[in-house]
């Protein structure tokens, strides 16, 4: 019998040996070698259980318990590692530590990638050597569109066709590539990454028309105070064509208007304006006003035409000041937005502070119930919204008197209101990025200040991206609401001559002779 069981070891030994040089050496015949595998096994199997008495004896000695101790613990670390790495490959995490989030990417890229129908493809022209600098912000593209994203590194050098078949120019071109479109990114930054990924999911371009001929902010203008130029080029990344339009001239809205924008105005619209923008609207349009308090104080203008327009689509626009006694801003007059905000689409998961140098309340219009607006920017519960601009003099001492018409806070600042089309011949907005047809309708939207967008303040926290939020929404774009990408924080220190030169004796002669000193005084004790 044990003869017998030694014969089918070694034969099972031999037939194992053998599958494993067939399917190595004969592919063809890799079926075979899989059933020859398994019965080599068997026979080793049952070999092996014919030795079990020799097996229990070997065990049953002290060296053999350790070696066998030593061997489970080998194998519960590999199984460990194995498990280790299986998760992590399925199950893949990251933190991102530092403190501007400069390895992550933005809400608004990771909600355009998450939201791919088809796959992107990638293709990085530079040097070899450079291709390194790009693989950490690239990598999160492909790791965050679940593998949608691929990228390819390529050497132009190297491979000129494929360099002048995507027309490359020089070194450090992107070209992204979605279906059958195709765009180029100016740099490997992820607002121009997540710009021209917007232009190759929707290469319809939007034009938003400023409207203009009444004081309000220009965006071609680099102005230190009401310059609009910054929010211009947020428009542009946004993959928005925007122009300004003197309605009064045109007597009508162009056709290609996504949006209109009056951003500021310091005179009132005329009727023949008015008239052409509620035309607009009753087809669809698409507005966003924002209106300041008045510049004089003492002797505010009126601006019936305007509110007049907004309060038929459901929007009052009231004759205050909003005072914030939060602490949350160093100026009372300075209303602070702060998180949660109304439950709306334009400040959905909306987490950053908003601050308005100076703000008017904006409530919905409780007279019209079919076009019921809705607030989505409000102040604290300690702010009000003061009637009487005389008492603003001394904002310090100002304390809220609702009897007198001031409105207690929490005050919404931003309001808006969605109505169907009016007119059944609209057709629907065009899908994009595999979503289905929007039905058309008409967005108004207003705030009570127009400078929190200007310049200045258009870095403070979350100005731009609700501003850039609200265009969004007006415009039926709801994937394109999001947090967007942020310029890299700049930690320079700046030092004066004499801290440079103090720290270069500090460095250079300072530290080093006390390391050296504390060695010869050491050597001097042990001598």
């Amino acid at each position: 019998m044990q003869r017998a069981l030694n014969i089918l070891g070694w034969l099972g030994t031999a037939i194992v040996f053998v599958a494993v040089a067939v399917r190595f050496l004969k592919p063809e015949w890799d079926q075979y070698a899989v059933y020859a595998a398994w019965t080599g096994l068997a026979l080793v199997i049952l070999y092996t259980l014919g030795q079990w008495r020799e097996i229990a004896a070997y065990f049953q000695k002290r060296n053999a318990r350790y070696a066998a101790i030593a061997s489970v613990s080998v194998l519960v670390v590999l199984g460990l590692l194995i498990a280790v790495n299986y998760l992590s490959n399925r199950r893949n995490k990251r933190w991102d530590l530092t403190s501007n989030k400069q390895y992550s990417l933005s809400d608004q890229s990771v909600k355009l990638l998450k939201g791919l129908d088809a796959p992107v493809k990638v293709r990085v022209f530079d040097k070899e050597t450079d291709f390194d600098r790009y693989r950490t912000r690239l990598a999160e593209y492909e790791y965050q569109s679940d593998k949608k994203v691929s990228i390819d590194y390529v050497d132009p050098d190297k491979h000129p066709l494929d360099a002048k078949q995507y027309d490359v120019q020089a070194y450090g071109t992107i070209v992204l590539e979605y279906k059958d479109r195709r765009e180029k990114a100016a740099s490997d930054s992820e607002q121009d990454v997540t710009s021209t990924l917007m232009k190759v999911l929707n290469p319809q371009e939007k034009k938003v028309y400023f409207v203009s001929g009444h004081g309000e902010k220009d965006p071609s203008s680099s102005g230190e105070r009401d310059g609009y130029s910054a929010i211009g080029d947020v428009l542009k990344r946004d993959n928005y064509q925007f122009d300004k339009m003197v309605v009064a001239q045109t007597k009508t809205i162009p056709a290609d208007a996504t949006a209109l924008i009056i951003a500021g105005p310091k005179r009132d619209l005329l009727d023949t304006e008015i008239q052409a923008i509620s035309d607009y609207l009753n087809k669809a349009g698409k507005l966003l006003v924002l209106l300041d308090p008045p510049d004089d104080l003492k002797n505010p203008a009126p601006m019936p035409q305007l509110t007049g327009l907004l309060k038929q689509w459901g929007i009052t626009v009231t004759p205050t000041v909003v005072v914030d006694a939060s602490g949350l801003s160093s100026n009372v007059m300075a209303p602070v937005a702060a998180p949660p905000y109304p439950t709306h689409a334009i400040t959905n998961q909306f987490n950053l502070l908003t601050v308005f140098p100076m703000a008017r309340a904006m409530t919905a219009a409780t007279d019209n119930p079919q076009r019921t607006a809705q607030p989505f920017v409000q102040t604290s519960a300690r702010s009000w919204a003061e009637s009487n601009f005389a008492q603003l003099e001394n904002p310090e001492q100002l304390v809220p008197d609702t009897d007198k018409g001031d409105i207690a806070g929490p005050v919404s600042i931003g309001v808006a209101v969605a109505v169907p089309a009016a007119s059944d011949d609209q057709p629907a907005e065009p899908p994009a990025n595999g979503e289905p047809p929007k039905k058309p309708e008409t967005r108004v939207a207003a705030i009570g200040d127009s400078d929190f967008a200007s310049n200045p303040y258009l870095g403070i926290q979350g100005n731009r991206d609700l501003f850039m939020n609200a265009v969004n929404w007006i415009a039926q774009q709801e994937s394109q609401i999001a947090i967007r990408p942020r310029d890299p924080a700049d930690r320079r220190i700046t030092l004066t001559q004499t801290t440079a030169t103090g720290l270069f004796w500090l460095t250079i002669v300072v530290i080093p002779a006390g390391v050296f000193g504390a060695g010869v005084f050491s050597w001097w004790r042990r001598r």
